[in-house]
């Protein structure tokens, strides 16, 4: 008997975990606004061969992971699904509900801004269910994020917010600017909810007397990060991004967890399901080092200058 009809047979993912012997290969689907060649994946890849799971010797890649279209999850869960996973990896809380529905009984390893506030899973110690995986703490981090933008923008009396509509709430964006109101300063929220809405909400902050631009945490951000920084640049605005890899390709600064890194703990957490480790097992993980990037290249091409005191307290600086 082979091992999915087994596995059928016991009443699918329900008898998970089942430990990946030598000679098997494992069918890995893809729930996530990412390209397959990305520093994240290759990261996410490199780790998990580091735990004995290669991709053509052990791995095989179910036909329709990945993908940057934003709006498509239900369609992406749905087509991976097709493909009889024997695990999902998904990223951000759109993608992560439509693996969740699309595969109540499958293994999911998700990464998201925060896995309990969005109702992903019911506590970071036990996930319960069908997943767990890394939360990224974006709401809190957000704030963070805010308080070094106004200190690098010390004369800034009004400032703007991106935000993306699927994963930051009005009362998120409504606690960030009552936080930034009473330093004396008002934050719009420019809103999006499509790759092709971003510049011209970057557009209009400026046009709305946006000194500095906050960027919140987003998969759908990250994946238009390009998009974000040339127009920024463009514009002359100093802006704030979710990932210190963000300030190494371009930004101003970044202040986070590296997406790399939070990558290889899914990886790992990859690795302990397909070694027989339950997801309702495993509790949520979160990141553990945080780092403030400034790009003081970007920063004299935009003509702003950063105080020295920000600079010195930065992990790493550009120049």
């Amino acid at each position: 008997m082979r091992r999915r009809e087994f596995i059928t047979l016991l009443g699918g993912a329900a008898a998970w975990p089942v430990a990946l012997r030598a000679q098997e290969s494992v069918r890995l689907g893809f729930v996530l606004p990412i390209v397959r060649r990305s520093p994240p994946m290759v990261a996410f890849f490199e780790e998990l061969g580091l735990n004995g799971f290669i991709e053509g010797k052990n791995i095989t890649i179910v036909t329709g992971s990945f993908g940057l279209e934003h709006n498509a999850a239900a369609e992406r869960a749905a087509a991976v699904v097709k493909g009889t996973p024997d695990l999902i990896v998904a990223g951000g809380p759109l993608n992560v509900r439509a693996a969740q529905s699309a595969a109540p009984t499958v293994p999911i390893v998700a990464i998201s801004d925060d896995m309990v506030g969005e109702g992903l899973t019911p506590s970071l110690a036990r996930p319960g269910g069908n997943t767990t995986g890394v939360t990224i703490l974006a709401p809190e981090v957000d704030g963070k994020r805010q308080d070094l933008l106004i200190e690098a923008a010390p004369g800034a009396r009004r400032m703007a917010a991106l935000a993306d509509s699927h994963v930051t709430t009005s009362r998120q964006l409504q606690a960030l600017q009552d936080a930034v109101r009473q330093r004396g300063i008002e934050l719009a929220p420019f809103v999006v909810a499509r790759s092709e809405e971003i510049a011209g909400a970057i557009n209009d902050a400026k046009t709305a007397g946006a000194a500095a631009l906050n960027v919140l945490g987003s998969p759908l951000l990250y994946a238009n990060r390009q998009v974000i920084i040339e127009r920024t640049a463009a514009l002359r605005l100093p802006a704030m991004y979710q990932w210190p890899e963000m300030a190494e390709e371009g930004g101003l600064m970044g202040y986070g967890p590296r997406i790399t890194q939070m990558f290889r703990q899914v990886a790992r957490l990859v690795a302990k399901v397909l070694q027989g480790t339950k997801p309702a097992d495993l509790p949520v993980e979160q990141p553990t080092k945080f780092e403030l990037v400034i790009n003081l290249q970007t920063a004299k091409a935009i003509g702003h200058e950063v105080p020295a005191g920000l600079v010195a307290r930065a992990d790493k600086i550009i120049e």
